[in-house]
């Protein structure tokens, strides 16, 4: 469900549908408008933020349903997956069934997916001041906070499937290398958050040049040049490129690294998933930007990030020692 809700919100984003919806209700905010006049009446809100006046002024309710719908979706998934998560959990406490090492980590999963909804409404509401666009920092801090929680609970998930775990030393070798990377996917999915929010995918469409330049124009254009790779078109672009290449050269490290003797079978398995889905998505990256980041390409390219993030999660699973009784 937090994978599917990752893949809603790229398409969210791509189809600048995010902006639709003006408000938040937390408890009420599960119905949507269930009349001629209460569609009017959403679209009358609508009309009067910056997307409805700069951008679609003079929207039919047709028109406006077209973008409602998916944030709709997107924030009543939210919900549906904090229920999922919520009344099994209370029916496995009252009947005693969870382990007490375990039962900290559900209730903080469950704190921080209300966190989570907290702060997509906070970068939905930086898009309703002045401007027609979110903030691209508030942006990424909600896809991390989402790929955090996707992480934990899949690591969860690995230690309760498959607890008796005993790695070898080749096998710890491999963990330090997989962390790294996984450190380093999160940086990657930070500067991809931060090409999304700025538009950055569609201002250089060709590979490997940028418009035929190694250094793109533009990329020097803010000091100290550090902003640059954070809050231009180019230079964000640019970042996230060369990230991304670095992330598929640890992964095809990793998958030599865990090649060598004394390292067992099911990390070596992971492993090599691990590197094949870095190619995967590095070819989706590619894609993506030569066709100018067209709607579909995009979201698989986002799915993509959050495959190679499970396998690199599997990866470290199956090479580290299990912690609890």
């Amino acid at each position: 469900m937090i994978f599917a809700m990752m893949v809603l919100g790229a398409l969210t984003r791509l189809t600048e549908s995010g902006l639709s919806m003006v408000e938040w209700r937390p408890a009420t905010g599960w119905l949507p408008p269930l009349s001629n006049a209460a569609w009017q009446a959403e679209l009358a809100k609508y009309a009067q933020s910056p997307q409805g006046r700069l951008i679609n002024a003079g929207m039919t309710v047709e028109q406006f349903k077209s973008i409602f719908w998916l944030e709709y979706l997107h924030r009543l998934w939210g919900r549906l997956i904090g229920l999922a998560f919520a009344l099994p959990m209370a029916w496995f406490f009252v009947r005693g069934m969870v382990p007490g090492w375990l039962k900290p980590r559900l209730v903080a999963l469950l704190a921080l997916g209300g966190l989570q909804g907290a702060v997509g409404w906070i970068m939905v509401e930086s898009g309703l001041r002045d401007m027609p666009a979110v903030s691209h920092y508030r942006l990424a801090l909600h896809l991390v906070l989402a790929v955090g929680l996707y992480a934990w609970i899949v690591w969860l998930a690995l230690t309760l499937l498959r607890p008796a775990l005993r790695p070898s030393a080749a096998d710890r070798t491999v963990a330090i290398w997989t962390r790294a990377l996984i450190a380093g996917l999160v940086v990657v999915l930070t500067w991809g958050a931060f090409v999304a929010g700025l538009r950055a995918g569609q201002v250089h469409t060709t590979f490997p040049t940028m418009s035929g330049y190694w250094l793109p124009p533009g990329l020097f254009d803010l000091a100290p040049v550090w902003r640059n790779l954070l809050e231009t078109q180019a230079g964000v672009q640019f970042a996230h490129r060369w990230l991304a290449t670095g992330l598929l050269l640890g992964c095809l490290g990793l998958w030599l690294v865990a090649r060598r003797d004394g390292v067992s079978a099911s990390v070596r398995g992971a492993a090599g998933m691990a590197a094949g889905m870095a190619a995967l998505q590095f070819g989706l990256g590619v894609a993506t930007i030569v066709s100018g980041a067209q709607i579909t390409l995009a979201s698989l390219h986002q799915a993509g990030a959050v495959l190679l993030l499970t396998t690199l999660v599997l990866a470290l699973r199956r090479s580290v020692s299990r912690r609890h009784p």
